[in-house]
């Protein structure tokens, strides 16, 4: 080999290792690289302005969740806490049976019985309880009344009045009153999909 070709040999082995060692050596301030923005000044300010506006309405979705939580918790007052069906299904017989004893002359429950326990959504069920009483027209719209104006969750489902004695201006009455409680007391399907 000719000096010449030798030298060049060497300058191209020493270059080669020298940008081996450049590329792959570790730099220290690697993790720190600082990128130059591509934004103008003027988007920046524009985004600035963005997250601006979005902070200044969190005050007032805190105010928002504060008055729906409170508004929630007033409902959720009247839901019937019991630790069955059955015995959210007495409490409903109690509520009608002492606005019946209001009425003058009070009005006697003839016979009750017990309706299903059914899922209202994913939080809630309901309960379902209907009773059969005998008494005047005033008496039954007073029950009623009584029975919307109650703190609990109950309404009347279902009514069915019949003619009971025309001497004494009675009638037969058939109420399905349902009331709201919490989905735990609502028994889960049987099968593959209970949970």
């Amino acid at each position: 080999m000719s000096p010449g070709f030798r030298r060049a040999l060497a300058w191209t082995v020493v270059s080669g290792i020298l940008s081996l060692i450049w590329t792959y050596w570790p730099s220290s301030s690697a993790g720190n690289a600082v990128v130059a923005s591509t934004d103008s000044v003027g988007m920046a300010e524009k985004h600035l302005a963005k997250l601006r506006e979005a902070a200044a309405t969190v005050p007032q979705k805190q105010e928002i969740l504060r008055q729906v939580s409170g508004d929630l918790a007033l409902r959720e007052k009247g839901i019937i806490v019991a630790d069955t069906a059955q015995q959210a299904q007495a409490q409903i017989i109690q509520v009608l049976r002492k606005l019946g004893h209001d009425e003058n002359p009070p009005v006697e429950i003839r016979s009750q019985e017990m309706g299903e326990v059914r899922a209202l959504n994913d939080v809630y069920g309901e309960v379902l309880v209907g009773v059969q009483v005998e008494c005047g027209v005033d008496q039954l719209v007073n029950m009623m009344a009584g029975l919307a104006a109650r703190p609990e969750l109950i309404a009347s489902n279902d009514l069915r009045v019949t003619s009971a004695n025309p001497k004494t201006k009675t009638i037969g009455v058939h109420l399905m009153v349902s009331g709201v409680v919490p989905r735990k007391l609502v028994p889960g399907k049987k099968g593959a999909g209970a949970s």
